[in-house]
């Protein structure tokens, strides 16, 4: 069954079953100055007051990417990879550690994952990562390295955009680089074909008969089976290194099929070319050369090359508010040209889904990952549900997202911070990046007040162990003073005592409530929330807040 999975993509995807995948695609946060947070704005519009996590491309070298840049060599060694690509990665990392310390922290971030999606393609399978001016000649380096020099394919050119006269001190970049490999040189390739544009078709197509406008095409082509491809043509004979290479019956006009018959398929190539000048299909040169006729009822469309042009951006009710939101047409066609129907495509980095949808239109299989509940929510109701009517559980499952109380404590005990990320993003929150006097705080709720021009927050701690007491309570409501926050909640996996949940009571009287200016409607400043309400579909008591659902239910005040 097609999966949705809501966590760490690496996670996930060394639980994979290796060599399952056909087709990758992945368009991963670049390490770029560029804004990820525009999906994040209420129904005025406005964005988040605050930067937080989800979609943000800001990289630091913390512990865990120290830890996976020691760990590199010898996950590389596992893997197959080349003793000099691993030195050379080695010195690399040494270089960018003084110059580019955020380059490197995203190209360790990259690598460990990509040689994770290497041992996930079949012998027949391709990627293509596509990614921004700002990092790909490090991303192409270290790729040559884990897919091998001999299996890239292409650098694909995206005009993503046309030229915005923004800048007087550079050329305006307006085009995406997709880098095409495969795991082996036998690959699924179909290519892909356009329409032509009228400039085109008036330079091909310069020849007229009665039959129509067409090009004089090469009749020759490289190495042939039989020893006639060689011979000469009514005295003429093909280039040299050249052979006779007229074209298959399938790729006659129809009337050239029915005139010539299927007689044709069993001619060699020699016979061919003479069968082709007796139906009116060469033609001559002025030096005597003869080309193939090709008729421009016969070809309407052009193959695709490395440079896309005919893809606009996102527009009209495919745009879901993504900033860096990619056309359905432009995964289609990488679809259409490295997989078959009934293929299995893979996009660890799944955002909104585009792939998602170009896949199911086109009869493939596949997964999705995104490390953002919001993400997931969004995808399963607007792009599964509402634009391919598909059923969750009937067409695809949703997985990674605990249901069951022992659910979240085993995501707890396997990942404490993804534990936290997806409490906070199941009440409606948004995990944020930014760090405050007692450490940190887990993330914020966000919500509209009556005669405020900016959206106002409730403060978001997770405790998942069993060691809470009412100094954590104390501590929120000091960090709720500090950032000036209309509200604070409280996260707990475990239930309180009798006894603690009085003096959790007492101490949460003292900060009083909120209330809303012309209604008669107040709410609780210090709140505490359960897991095991939440995932009975309690939420915290506000003013309504972004993402909220229809009807919750709403947490118990303190």
């Amino acid at each position: 069954m097609n999966k949705l999975y809501y966590g760490d993509n690496l996670t996930i995807m060394r639980g994979m079953e290796s060599a399952s995948v056909d087709l990758i695609y992945l368009d991963p946060p670049f390490n770029s100055n560029r804004s990820y947070n525009a999906i994040y704005k209420d129904e005025t519009g406005r964005p988040l007051p605050d930067q937080i996590e989800a979609f943000c491309d800001l990289w630091t070298l913390n512990e865990e990417s120290e830890r996976t840049i020691r760990q590199m060599p010898v996950l590389m060694r596992g893997n197959g990879i080349a003793d000099d690509t691993i030195e050379f990665w080695q010195l690399w990392m040494k270089a960018l550690r003084a110059s580019h310390p955020k380059m490197l922290a995203y190209l360790a971030y990259m690598v460990e994952r990509l040689i994770v999606m290497k041992g996930l393609l079949r012998s027949t399978g391709s990627i293509y990562l596509h990614c921004d001016p700002t990092a790909s000649h490090y991303i192409k380096v270290m790729m040559d390295g884990i897919f091998g020099h001999n299996n890239f394919r292409n650098e694909i050119i995206w005009k993503r955009t046309n030229a915005h006269p923004l800048s007087i001190k550079k050329f305006e970049a307006i085009s995406d680089v997709i880098f095409f490999y495969t795991k082996s040189n036998q690959f699924v390739f179909n290519g892909d074909t356009m329409p032509m544009t009228e400039e085109q078709m008036d330079d091909l197509f310069r020849h007229e008969d009665e039959r129509g406008r067409f090009a004089d095409t090469d009749l020759t082509g490289g190495k042939a089976g039989s020893q006639e491809a060689y011979q000469p043509f009514k005295s003429k004979p093909p280039s040299k290194g050249r052979a006779w290479a007229p074209p298959a019956f399938e790729k006659l006009p129809q009337w050239a099929q029915e005139k010539l018959g299927s007689v044709y398929a069993s001619l060699n190539q020699l016979e061919k070319c003479y069968a082709l000048d007796d139906a009116d299909l060469i033609y001559w040169t002025r030096s005597g050369n003869p080309r193939y006729k090709r008729y421009m009822e016969n070809e309407p469309t052009q193959r695709v090359s490395s440079i896309w042009t005919d893809i606009t951006p996102t527009s009209g009710n495919e745009d879901m508010g993504y900033d860096t939101q990619k056309p359905v047409k432009l995964l289609e066609r990488i679809i259409r040209a490295s997989s078959n129907e009934g293929d299995v495509v893979l996009d660890p980095f799944c955002g909104c889904a585009t792939t998602v949808e170009a896949a199911h239109k086109l009869n493939r299989k596949w997964t999705g990952i995104d490390i953002a509940i919001h993400a997931i929510k969004r995808v399963a109701t607007v792009r599964l549900s509402d634009r391919c009517h598909l059923e969750q559980g009937k067409d695809f499952e949703v997985s990674g997202v605990p249901l069951t109380l022992e659910g979240a404590k085993d995501l707890w005990e396997r990942d404490k911070y993804h534990f936290q990320k997806w409490a906070v993003e199941e009440v409606d929150g948004f995990v944020t990046t930014k760090r405050t006097a007692d450490g940190g705080i887990d993330g914020r709720l966000y919500f509209d007040m009556p005669g405020e021009r900016d959206l106002q927050s409730m403060i978001l701690e997770v405790k998942g162990g069993k060691n809470v007491s009412i100094t954590d309570l104390r501590a929120v409501h000091s960090v709720m003073e500090q950032e000036e926050a209309l509200m604070a909640g409280l996260i707990l996996m475990e239930p309180l005592g009798k006894r603690q949940m009085t003096n959790f009571l007492k101490f949460a009287a003292k900060a009083g409530d909120l209330e809303m200016s012309g209604t008669a409607r107040s709410y609780p400043r210090i709140q505490i929330l359960f897991v095991s309400e939440i995932l009975q579909g309690k939420r915290f008591n506000t003013p309504t807040p972004m993402g909220k659902r229809e009807t919750p239910q709403q947490s118990m005040p303190l």
